[in-house]
């Protein structure tokens, strides 16, 4: 029997059952799919430590492929990490706009401010979890000790911008140097931040961070 060319039908369906082939990220696309699965194992039970042979295990690719794009775990930590330093500060600074420069030129306004800043923290945490394990440091316990310390940085960012918001105003005889005041409760704001993001975070993201916020930040700020 002479050989018969397929029909058009007969090759769609062969190409159909014919192994697809992978698509080519494109450039920069692996290594936010990267520090996307990142964070998603960090939301998982007990995952505190996340090891580059199941990260490239849930991607489906090689250690060595993980490598091409970032040079070490600890590079891609820093990754997440700049991916909270630039999303908190870029809200803390659309809050500050919204109400100026001089937020204590109306009274209560700094501590208004401060109020939104603090429930902004908590509703981030709220909606990436992963995040919220290296935020407060559980997920680099056994990385790079610069991880950590730069952490640190991020939250007494967070605690100077907390105490330029409640300082007494510069002009009218007042000073820009922040009070005593406004040092404790600043201090006490950012305690309460990182307390309410540890327990979410080792309640296995059970408890909220914004559970009663606004009745503890009266507290704080009234």
């Amino acid at each position: 029997m002479s050989d018969v060319a397929p029909t058009p039908a007969q090759a769609a369906t062969d190409s159909e059952t014919a192994t697809p082939v992978r698509k080519r990220p494109k450039p920069g696309e692996r290594r936010v799919q990267i520090l996307q699965a990142l964070a998603a194992m960090l939301e998982l039970p007990g995952a505190e430590r996340v090891t580059t042979a199941a990260l490239a295990a849930r991607l489906d690719v090689s250690e060595a492929a993980l490598y091409r794009h970032f040079a070490s775990k600890a590079q891609m930590f820093e990754g997440l990490i700049e991916f909270v330093e630039q999303t908190v500060f870029s809200l803390i600074n659309q809050i500050a706009d919204r109400e100026g420069t001089s937020p204590s030129t109306e009274p209560g306004a700094g501590a208004r401010q401060v109020a939104r800043m603090v429930a902004m923290l908590m509703q981030f945490a709220e909606k990436n979890p992963g995040m919220t394990r290296v935020m407060v440091g559980d997920a680099l316990v056994f990385e790079n000790e610069r991880l950590q310390q730069r952490m640190n940085q991020f939250f007494d960012k967070i605690e100077s911008t907390f105490r330029q918001c409640l300082r007494p105003d510069a002009g009218e005889g007042g000073s820009a140097t922040p009070s005593v005041d406004a040092q404790v409760r600043a201090s006490a704001l950012t305690a309460l931040v990182v307390g309410r993001l540890q327990r979410y975070a080792r309640s296995g993201f059970k408890r909220l961070p914004s559970e009663h916020l606004d009745a503890s930040l009266a507290l704080l700020l009234g």
